[in-house]
């Protein structure tokens, strides 16, 4: 049996056309450009805070403005959910990895309010055991200690975490997990660049990724 932790945001789901959507309702309440979808992706990673500096920077809007941007985006986030679609062979996955016994968790740096949303729009939450949230700690990725409180209230097995960016590499790294690469994700450098112990671009073929990963 393993503890299996998976990224959320460009991992299980594509949630980018959502976040795109919010961001450039902010962005046009104050007149500004709309953010591109390869702007989006690399925007995305570090959390919502980091996003909108990230965006404001981006369209050079004044210090005065972004406390306001932050908080809209914030109150807009939690009902982003229309857009977004797990990426093919999930849930498929998930059903899977839990019949061989293995406990799952999910440790992203999504705020956990819309985390919970959308795992709920989505029919996931039952597929896990414990959900950590960029803000259920006081630190976030990539600081190991969201990972390491999700694997412990996993409680036991060999522990693995599955993410797609330079910052879930990064987080897996200084937890001294091993780490799976999912390929198809909002990552900004390539393959060969980040720390892993093995990639995948298709979940059909994550379980036996698992198997291989555990032995």
């Amino acid at each position: 049996m393993a503890s299996i932790v998976f990224d959320l945001d460009g991992t299980l789901i594509d949630s980018a056309p959502d976040i795109r959507n919010i961001a450039n309702r902010v962005l046009s309440q104050t007149g500004y450009a709309p953010l591109s979808m390869k702007e989006t992706h690399a925007f995305i990673g570090n959390g919502a805070v980091v996003f909108v500096q990230k965006m404001c920077e981006a369209r050079s809007v004044p210090a005065s403005e972004q406390a306001l941007n932050l908080k809209t985006f914030l109150d807009l986030y939690e009902g982003a959910v229309d857009l977004t679609k797990p990426y093919p062979g999930v849930i498929d996955a998930l059903i899977r990895l839990r019949a061989k016994g293995h406990r799952l968790g999910i440790c992203t740096n999504k705020p956990i309010a819309p985390c919970r949303a959308i795992l709920t729009h989505l029919n996931l939450t039952d597929q896990f055991d414990t959900i950590i949230g960029g803000d259920s700690l006081t630190v976030r990725k990539p600081n190991p200690e969201p990972l390491q409180e999700a694997i412990d209230q996993l409680k036991g097995g060999f522990a693995i975490y599955a993410g797609d960016s330079e910052v879930d590499a990064e987080t897996a790294r200084r937890a001294n997990v091993p780490f799976v690469l999912f390929t198809r994700g909002y990552r900004k450098r390539s393959v060969d660049q980040l720390h892993h112990d093995a990639t995948f671009d298709d979940f059909e073929n994550l379980p036996d990724i698992i198997d291989m990963v555990i032995v």
